[in-house]
């Protein structure tokens, strides 16, 4: 997938998670979310720099300015992680579902999910010759 906007830092993913969980919202409704953490002009500065960035529109037409998020929380996902195996692992899927696998438990449910992408993963044709299993 190309690269289209920057990598959103710890806090700026946390204010995209509210916007993606509960869709447009002001600056309070995005701070109070947060259960208030820091302060409301941290809040506010934060999504400023979010709109800059294009990870965020803005409503202007009502006196309090509703943000949404602009990019879409399974894109950005499959962006930070494509980011995440090229730095961390070296280009290794096999290496990071190792990793994670190993620092936190999967519950039945996510090994069955997991089981099924792999059957699905393995009838597809690979997009590369994968060196490195």
């Amino acid at each position: 997938m190309p690269k289209s906007y920057p990598d959103p830092t710890r806090a700026e993913l946390e204010i995209l998670q509210v916007l993606w969980r509960s869709g447009p919202a002001s600056v309070r409704q995005v701070w109070e979310a947060l259960g208030s953490k820091g302060s409301y002009t941290t809040v506010l500065k934060l999504l400023q720099v979010m709109l800059e960035k294009g990870l965020v529109k803005r409503d202007e037409a009502k006196l309090s300015h509703i943000y949404r998020a602009a990019v879409d929380q399974t894109a950005n996902q499959e962006q930070m992680v494509g980011g995440l195996i090229d730095r961390a692992f070296g280009g290794s899927v096999s290496q990071l579902i190792l990793r994670a696998l190993s620092a936190k438990p999967a519950s039945a449910k996510e090994l069955e999910t997991i089981r099924t992408l792999l059957a699905e993963a393995k009838s597809k044709p690979s997009r590369k010759k994968d060196a490195a299993t």
